[in-house]
């Protein structure tokens, strides 16, 4: 029996990383929110690795906390170890890692949902969505209740018709041995959905005391940890170390031997994979030259003895499992917890949806997270706040918020899956945002901040701590112009010591910051700065001041590029009626339908010729479109 159970102006289905920054960023924008959930006791669960950030991952997650996000702030609260990567290389590539206490860290983010005005968290599983004339209009649960409200976000992660396979055994389950959404699944397909079928999977889990660490290479965290909040100053946190061990040639010998039991070579998987977070099993295959693969040793939390074994994602059966585990260095004894195991489960093709996450075919419903075809906590959650602007901005009948590709990390992740789609589980790298000098890891404050303000997720006292720390770095970098090192002893010693040359003359600052042996910290030497910054800042000063240069040429291609992005294409164009569009190209424009000459010109199949052609056309429409215009008026 159906009954009205609440009207609600966003509706959130799904409370994984994807589906708690929704809500969050629609309840904190003033819209009453509902956020729904198969269980409350997996808010926020990590059912694979229990760590957040890595390269363009950690990008990901400074720039959701940049907009006012909660993710950041979440696993600062949360870690057990913080380590910077890439330290070696350029700005533009360092990321911050953390391993996360799992249990600590979805228990801390449930009750900032719980304790969140406007936002009401609850139990239970959707099967339906109530769709009127193409507008979506709310959900019905297993229960019979019915939910109304004016936008509904999907973040169902890997949960609809979720079959988890292990060896010969295989049982409809979503992660972690919950229930599956099944009819919800198929209530999409009625509604005319592509849906394709993916996989994953994880390793198993093991017991510390029978580890023998001795064996193993110890991985600590940083000894000054740097942290993904730009609210974060500092942290009491106990850091926990991984591990580093590696598989064997009986490793490889046991995983060749079983082969014939292996779902992913015997045809029991239906799904796609990751690429680039393959099974160990494949990984054998595919890399059967190498004699060994590296596997890391990671706690899952402060108060478990559970050990995630990373890089060793498996759906092998559970007693060739325990041989691998065995055969590696350091678990010669070791007692399995958990088996690992693969998961299919359906996902939306993700080129049915606008920039705005929005639905080309249902309007008012919004998609984010593993649903749109992506893989890993980050990318759910860098999508999953920005659904959430756009649902609580169309429910107060705002325009969206659509972020560049020289925005942010973000911004390429929604732009790759709408405009190019995927035909595996995609994972963020650096290599796919073609602007990577800008958006680094130190500057998503910089480069998103004003847009959290502007939205109503920055708050007044952030915002203006924001831009007191812009315009000291802005003065500093005034000073250094200005400023001048003399060819004095003191900072001739201090130069010859760096490893440049002495001055022969008097040298600005600014310069002498651009030789490559020479470091902010040295300029603080010779001559110190009067004002009051921070490391943050120093960072941010002397990044901006050796890459100058090279950001320069950047934002000179951003703003070629932007003149694409600013011719819109109209609503309604009939690309078929299009002379001169190559079929190919007439095809895939009118399955993308790009909002703009920019987004038409990075479509898979959309040659440089057929965006001329595209150009002429639309400079035609738009006069004989103006004169109607003209023509009705008078």
């Amino acid at each position: 029996m159906e009954y009205t159970a609440g009207h609600f102006d966003v509706i959130v289905i799904g409370a994984g990383h994807a589906g708690c920054e929704s809500a969050l960023a629609a309840a904190r924008m003033g819209c009453n929110t509902l956020l729904l959930t198969i269980n409350l006791d997996m808010v926020a669960f990590m059912p694979c690795n229990p760590s957040i950030g890595g390269p363009a991952k950690g990008h990901v997650v400074r720039e959701i906390d940049a907009l006012g996000g909660e993710m950041g702030r979440n696993i600062d609260r949360t870690f057990i170890q913080m380590r910077m990567l890439n330290t070696a290389k350029g700005p533009a590539v360092h990321a911050l890692r953390a391993q996360a206490d799992k249990f600590l860290y979805q228990h801390t983010m449930k009750e900032t949902i719980e304790l969140q005005p406007n936002l009401t968290l609850r139990q239970g599983m959707v099967e339906e969505l109530i769709v009127e004339d193409e507008i979506c209009k709310g959900v019905v649960t297993k229960t019979g209740a019915q939910y109304f409200g004016k936008t509904v976000v999907l973040t169902t992660g890997t949960y609809l018709r979720g079959k988890v396979i292990m060896g010969e055994l295989m049982y409809e389950s979503g992660p972690n041995n919950q229930q599956p959404s099944i009819k919800l699944s198929e209530n999409l397909k009625n509604l005319g959905f592509d849906l394709v079928r993916f996989k994953t999977g994880t390793p198993p889990r093991v017991h510390k005391d029978s580890i023998d660490f001795s064996k193993t290479e110890i991985q600590p965290g940083d000894a000054e940890p740097k942290f993904f909040s730009y609210e974060t100053e500092s942290s009491s946190r106990k850091q926990i170390p991984c591990w580093l061990t590696y598989t064997t040639e009986k490793t490889h010998e046991i995983i060749n031997d079983n082969l014939h039991r292996a779902p992913m070579f015997s045809g029991a998987i239906e799904g796609t994979g990751p690429r680039y977070c393959p099974s160990i099993e494949d990984k054998i295959v595919r890399f059967s030259d190498k004699p060994r693969h590296q596997i890391f040793l990671e706690p899952e939390g402060e108060r478990t003895s559970e050990y995630y074994v990373q890089g060793l994602s498996t759906s092998m059966p559970e007693d060739v499992q325990l041989k691998i585990l065995r055969s590696i260095g350091g678990l010669e004894k070791v007692e399995m917890m958990r088996t690992g195991y693969a998961i299919e489960y359906d996902a939306m093709v993700p080129t049915q949806l606008k920039p705005s996450l929005e639905t080309k075919k249902i309007e008012n419903l919004f998609t984010a997270g593993q649903i749109n075809g992506t893989s890993g906590y980050e990318e759910a959650a860098g999508q999953g706040i920005m659904a959430g602007i756009n649902a609580a901005r169309k429910a107060q009948d705002k325009a969206p918020v659509v972020l560049e590709r020289s925005e942010g990390y973000i911004g390429v992740l929604i732009d790759d899956l709408v405009t190019k789609g995927t035909t595996e589980p995609y994972r963020l790298l650096t290599s796919r945002a073609e602007y990577r000098l800008l958006l680094r890891h130190d500057n998503a404050d910089l480069r998103l901040t004003p847009l959290g303000h502007e939205i109503g997720l920055i708050s007044e006292t952030r915002y203006a701590k924001f831009l007191d720390k812009k315009q000291l770095v802005e003065q500093e970098i005034e000073r250094l112009q200005h400023e001048k090192a003399r060819p004095e002893e003191y900072t001739q010693q201090l130069l010859l010591q760096a490893g440049t040359v002495a001055l022969t003359n008097a040298i600005d600052l600014l310069s002498l910051l651009r030789r490559p042996e020479v470091g902010y910290a040295l300029i603080q030497q010779i001559s110190p700065s009067p004002l009051a910054l921070t490391e943050e800042m120093k960072e941010q000063v002397e990044i901006q001041v050796k890459y100058a240069g090279y950001i320069e040429k950047q934002l000179i291609q951003v703003q070629r590029l932007k003149k694409m992005e600013k011719k819109k294409i109209p609503d309604g164009i009939e690309y078929n009626s299009i002379h001169g569009l190559a079929n190919e190209a007439k095809q895939r424009l009118s399955l993308i339908l790009p909002i703009s000459i920019g987004q038409a010109s990075r479509i898979s199949g959309v040659t440089p010729s057929d965006i001329s052609i595209l150009l002429v056309y639309l400079e035609h429409y738009n006069r004989v479109t103006a004169a109607k215009a003209s023509a009705a008026e008078a």
